[in-house]
């Protein structure tokens, strides 16, 4: 192992020797000069280099042209020869090894093969990484990669340039992440010292707070101490009193029996005695217990205020990490229409960050457009979830890009379309026209496949183009089989069929592989009468309109029934006949109430929202993602277009009984199975 001079890394001698090793001019020409400079500032002596064999003495000087050094006649020669005299020539000290250093420049570079030794290094083997002269391309390297060193030297230049230009956009990141840091230390250092003043002020306040209830519970048991203790000594007071009352006439008695004569005893005996007796009358009408008991306790529950203070405060020294944190979006992104981003801060565990407070941005940047980038505006929650708010001003392709504290969230950057709104306004034309016989249902698969339910019992599947690409079941009532498939509805690889007249919805790969099926001829819960629409929810619940039952029923994705939205009767509730059936941006149900010529609204639960349309026999409906409606009428023979508020903005006419209606969502394009012309049509939408 050995350092490299030039990059410091070290490194091993390969197989073959030093002499294997890249080719280093300028590290030989330093290592040449040192070899000078050593001999020159050494103080051993140095022969001519340029008399034979030094027979005219020792080196006085050097030339730094000739690379020799010089004795005091070769110098004098240089001196006077028209050729030479223009040489620097230095001398043998400090100073001249000095100026040697900076005098002297790198020699032609000639190649060092025998025989080859007037040939200039002018080309550059790519396969053996070396500098050669012409002859060597011819006799070393003649099948090899050789390049002229000027054009493999300007490409090296350019790779130079281009890794200085990299390193010096690194360091500028570097030097920002740098800044960044000590900012961030800063901040560290500023919130410590937040978090520390906040944590003194609490328990100072905790301090203050139970020392004033301290002060509050004493000045308490004073009071009733001191209320006890009065009660107390005024009844001792009164039982004293009673006692000496007693006492004194106790021994007024004993003495007159004792020294008195019986005439006295006479004159005084009626008085003492009836004092007495009063005295002791009046000590049986009063207790003689004490009027207050001692007991004074204090209830000062500490366990649970003690649990509660042990775990008092939180800090929060963790922070949300970029890269495990998510976003969602619910809507699609339209130009002039407000596109909202939900983001979710997570630890680097995953778990869900709980506070706010972290710099989130958001903007979106188109790919055309000159790049036009709009930010977003960002409101914080304060539970670690933000909502990122952008209009987009142009359509097309954008990139949708999510940072936290600087740095990328998951799925960030991410492509994102961006459309515009659509106008049907310019709905008039059919630009395809897919023949297809009878043509009852139309139903657009994610794929871009078109189904076609049909009055051959069948389904026909065609491409964007209109190419028959397959057909699915057959005319009968076997599993698989359809009589008048008059609704369908695909989602994933599934297709739900509302077999009409078999009384039944099917469910079956879109393929045409049979799953399952439920229902029967009936007016119960669960059965049918001529069912003619099935369409699936974001719940995966089947929504089927039950036509001659005049009622709507909810199923789960199974078949098992969970609500029936009941038509029978007066009111706004009620409907007549329901065909169509489609869903709105807010799961509301749109049913094309055939017998009734008007639009009805329940909400996914079942309660009336509203009504709309004024039309002639309802069929299809079908609504795109901003709330538009679109209708067919079979006997208005036209499609009616309505605004989310339900006025009616265009119509599209000149159809021959229309059935059903589909949107391709991906496209915004239209379908309408145009049964009596036997045709699917498509219309594009100007977007």
């Amino acid at each position: 192992m050995f350092q490299c001079p030039i990059c410091e890394q070290n490194t091993s001698i390969p197989v073959g020797g030093a002499s294997v090793l890249p080719q280093n001019l300028h590290l030989g020409f330093e290592v040449e000069v040192a070899g000078y400079m050593s001999k020159m500032v050494s103080n051993s002596e140095v022969c001519c280099g340029e008399c034979v064999d030094g027979r005219n003495g020792l080196a006085v000087v050097f030339c730094c042209m000739c690379r020799q050094f010089l004795c005091k006649h070769c110098r004098d020669h240089h001196s006077s020869s028209r050729k030479l005299s223009k040489h620097k020539i230095v001398g043998l000290d400090q100073e001249g090894a000095r100026q040697l250093h900076t005098t002297m420049k790198p020699r032609d570079h000639y190649c060092s093969q025998p025989n080859h030794e007037d040939n200039d290094w002018n080309f550059y083997c790519e396969t053996c990484s070396l500098l050669v002269c012409p002859h060597c391309t011819i006799l070393s390297h003649k099948s090899h990669s050789v390049k002229e060193i000027s054009t493999v030297a300007k490409t090296h230049q350019m790779e130079m340039t281009g890794a200085l230009e990299d390193a010096k956009e690194v360091v500028t990141k570097l030097t920002g992440a740098i800044d960044e840091n000590k900012r961030m230390i800063e901040q560290v250092e500023i919130s410590s010292r937040n978090a520390f003043l906040a944590i003194n002020q609490a328990f100072e306040i905790l301090q203050q707070t139970l020392e004033e209830r301290k002060k509050t519970l004493l000045s308490e048991l004073e009071a009733i101490s001191l209320s006890k203790t009065t009660a107390l000594t005024l009844q001792k007071e009164q039982f004293e009193k009673m006692v000496g009352d007693i006492g004194h006439y106790t021994d007024m008695a004993s003495q007159i029996l004792q020294t008195h004569t019986d005439h006295e005893i006479v004159a005084l005996g009626g008085l003492i005695p009836t004092e007495l007796q009063a005295t002791l009358k009046r000590v049986q009408t009063i207790s003689l217990t004490p009027n207050q008991h001692s007991n004074i306790t204090v209830s000062v529950e500490t366990d649970d205020l003690v649990r509660q203070l042990s775990k008092l405060g939180e800090i929060v020294a963790f922070i949300p990490s970029p890269s495990s944190s998510t976003w969602t979006s619910t809507s699609a992104a339209k130009v002039g229409t407000r596109y909202h981003v939900k983001v979710q801060s997570k630890t680097s565990k995953g778990e869900e960050y709980p506070h706010g407070g972290v710099e989130v941005k958001g903007e979106m940047r188109s790919k055309t457009h000159n790049g036009a980038v709009v930010y977003g505006e960002v409101e914080d929650h304060r539970d670690g979830t933000y909502t990122i708010t952008l209009t987009p001003q142009t359509a097309g392709p954008h990139q949708l890009l999510i940072t936290m504290d600087g740095q990328h969230v998951q799925n960030s950057p991410n492509d994102l379309d961006v459309r515009s709104k659509r106008d049907y306004h310019t709905l008039c034309n059919a630009q395809q026209v897919i023949q297809c016989n009878r043509p009852i249902c139309v139903a657009i698969h994610d794929n871009g496949d078109i189904y076609v339910g049909s009055d051959d019992h069948c389904i026909y599947v065609f491409d964007q183009t209109g190419q028959l690409k397959n057909t699915i079941g057959s005319s009968g009532s076997g599993d698989g089989q359809f009589s008048h498939p008059c609704g369908i509805s695909t989602k994933g690889d599934m297709l739900y069929v509302a077999d009409t007249g078999n009384h039944r919805v099917q469910k079956l790969t879109s393929s045409g592989k049979f799953l399952h099926k439920f229902g029967q001829e009936g007016s119960g819960q669960g059965q049918f009468n001529w069912p003619r629409a099935v369409i699936i929810d974001s719940n995966n619940k089947l929504i089927v309109s039950d036509y001659c039952n005049h009622r709507i029923q909810i199923f789960n994705e199974n078949g098992g029934w969970l609500l029936t939205i009941d038509g029978n009767g007066s009111g706004n509730h009620s409907f007549q006949s329901p065909w169509g059936l489609a869903l709105d941006p807010q799961g509301n149900i749109h049913v094309a109430a055939h017998g009734s010529n008007t639009i009805k609204v329940f909400s996914k639960e079942g309660v009336y929202v509203r009504m709309y349309g004024d039309t002639i026999v309802p069929r299809g409906v079908a609504i795109d993602d901003e709330g538009y409606s679109l209708v067919s009428e079979c006997w208005g023979d036209c499609l009616s277009i309505y605004d989310p508020e339900g006025n009616k903005i265009h119509t599209v006419g000149n159809l021959k009984n229309p059935w059903g209606t589909a949107l391709d969502p991906r496209y915004g394009s239209v379908f309408i199975a145009d049964y009596d012309a036997n045709t699917v049509l498509k219309y594009c939408v100007h977007i």
